[in-house]
């Protein structure tokens, strides 16, 4: 019940209870003149007075109720619509390949990661080589997750037009992907030990691990310019200009450690 059914039931018990003083006053005059035969009458008038007293009393103690309720309700509303407002944010700006992520996230153990290394680089990385480094990942202790720290439109459209050109927010934020990819596939292969891995990765991981001991990358994660082989993020002429907008928009920072560009990737401030 609402606080206008409320009042509009007291108005018509206030209504119906004058109308029962009226009632009772020539009951009384009544009464002065038949005092034998107007008892009955009376009794029944003093009953159903007291049922419509406790009515409206029950009445007020539900007014009163729902005036406290009042603030409480308002200060859920207001932060009802925050969340919206926050939630409405937060669809706007996470790319629609998103829902996808928490399979590639579930599956980030280098899995993955080695299994397209193997298959886009047959050069550098047999097939049979990467899954003897597959079958003993799930041993080793797994390191925490890269930062995924995706651009918003506002921070692609504060840039020249002449920087982001035909790039869309979705296309960087798919590199973004990439880059977390690369980066735990490094992590990953940098501490497992050299009687796990196969002969070709272990030449790798030394240089990985030399790498991560210098003074400008110790403590981040990294990839090399040379593991950009996509899907998203590849080295070529869009590669280039996704990673000049992300060191623009502070995602990631680089440096060239011997013949090697290593690319860092920066946690949100």
């Amino acid at each position: 019940m609402d606080s206008k059914e409320a009042g509009s039931l007291l108005d018509n018990l206030i209504v119906a209870f004058n109308g029962r003083i009226a009632e009772l006053q020539d009951l009384v005059i009544a009464r002065n003149m038949y005092p034998a035969s107007c008892l009955p009458d009376l009794s029944a008038v003093d009953a159903s007075l007291k049922v419509m007293e406790l009515q409206v009393q029950a009445i007020k103690n539900q007014l009163r109720e729902e005036a406290e309720a009042i603030p409480k309700a308002k200060k859920l509303i207001e932060a009802s619509l925050k969340q919206q407002k926050r939630l409405e944010s937060i669809s706007l700006h996470v790319p629609t390949y998103y829902q996808i992520l928490p399979e590639r996230v579930s599956a980030l153990n280098l899995n993955t990661s080695l299994g397209s290394e193997a298959k886009t680089s047959g050069s550098e990385l047999g097939s049979r080589e990467a899954e003897n480094v597959i079958s003993v990942l799930p041993k080793e202790k797994k390191v925490s997750s890269p930062p995924l720290w995706y651009i918003t439109i506002d921070e692609l459209n504060s840039l020249s037009s002449y920087m982001r050109g035909r790039l869309t927010v979705d296309k960087v934020n798919a590199a973004v992907n990439d880059m977390a990819t690369y980066a735990e596939a490094n992590a990953q292969l940098i501490g497992i030990p050299k009687k796990k891995l196969a002969e070709n990765l272990w030449e790798k991981a030394l240089e990985l691990r030399d790498i991560a001991a210098t003074d400008a990358v110790k403590g981040k994660y990294f990839f090399l310019e040379t593991d950009m082989r996509g899907p998203s993020l590849k080295l070529d002429n869009t590669g280039k200009a996704i990673l000049t907008v992300l060191r623009h928009v502070g995602r990631i920072s680089e440096t060239r450690i011997g013949h090697q560009r290593v690319i860092l990737l920066l946690k949100p401030s």
